[in-house]
C-alpha cells in the first residue's frame, strides 16, 4: 500500500469503521510512524495534533480498536479502517463521534449466511444444520414450506411476536436452503436491486 503522506504535512485521514455493523466511527489522523505502529501492533494508533505525539486508540481507556482490515482510497491519502471497537469509541462514551448506536441488525443476516456456509463446508456432528444438508434438498424445501405456512398462519392472527418468530425460522431455513444451491442472500439482494431500477421489466 502506498500511501501519500504529502499533502497535509506528513498527515492522511483515517476513516474507522466497524466491520461488522459498518457503522463509521470516528475519524482521526496519521502520520507514518502511526501507520507503522498501526500496522505492527494491529491496533489503531493516531497522530494527535493538539499534543504532537502517537496515541493508541484505548491505551487508558482499555477500548481499543482492533484492525480488521486496511485500504486506502483512490487518490493515496485517505484511509479506511475498518475494526472490530473494544466498547465505545468516543471520548464522552457514545459508540461513535456522532452519537449514534454503533449497531445495524440487518448486517446480522450476512453474518448468519457465512456462519451457515461454513457449516455446510465443515459439517460438524451435533448441528441441525449439518442435520439438514445431510437430508437433502426435499427435508430442506419442506422445511422452508412449513414455516412459511406458519408465518401466514400467524399473520392472520395478529400476533406480532408470533410473526417475527416464524418469519426467522422461514428466513434461517431459506439461507439454508440458497447455501445447498451454491446462492447466497447477497443473490436475492442484488435481484431486489435490479428490480428496483424503474427501468425493470419482470422477465
Amino acid at each position: 500500500m502506498t500511501i501519500d503522506f504529502n499533502k497535509m504535512d506528513g498527515l492522511v485521514p483515517a476513516i474507522i469503521q466497524d466491520a461488522k455493523t459498518l457503522k463509521v466511527l470516528m475519524l482521526g489522523f496519521m502520520n507514518e510512524e502511526a501507520y507503522n505502529k498501526t500496522v505492527e501492533t494491529k491496533q489503531v494508533t493516531f497522530w494527535s495534533r493538539s499534543r504532537k505525539c502517537l496515541w493508541t486508540k484505548g491505551e487508558t481507556s482499555g477500548n481499543f480498536l482492533n484492525v480488521v482490515s486496511m485500504d486506502i482510497d483512490c487518490d493515496n491519502d485517505t484511509l479506511l479502517i475498518k475494526v472490530n471497537p473494544v466498547g465505545p469509541v468516543c471520548h464522552t462514551g457514545a459508540d461513535t463521534c456522532w452519537n449514534e448506536k454503533n449497531e445495524n441488525p440487518i448486517m446480522f443476516l450476512t453474518e448468519l449466511q457465512r456462519f451457515i456456509e461454513k457449516r455446510h463446508e465443515e459439517m460438524p456432528e451435533g448441528s441441525y444444520t449439518t442435520s439438514l444438508f445431510r437430508d437433502g434438498l426435499s427435508r430442506m424445501t419442506q422445511k422452508v414450506g412449513e414455516e412459511a405456512v406458519e408465518l401466514v398462519i400467524e399473520s392472520m392472527k395478529g400476533d406480532d411476536d408470533r410473526l417475527i418468530y416464524e418469519a426467522s425460522d422461514m428466513f434461517y431455513h431459506l439461507i439454508v436452503l440458497l447455501t445447498s444451491k451454491g446462492l447466497s442472500i447477497e443473490d436475492i439482494a442484488s435481484e431486489l436491486i435490479e428490480r428496483h431500477d424503474p427501468n425493470w421489466h419482470k422477465h
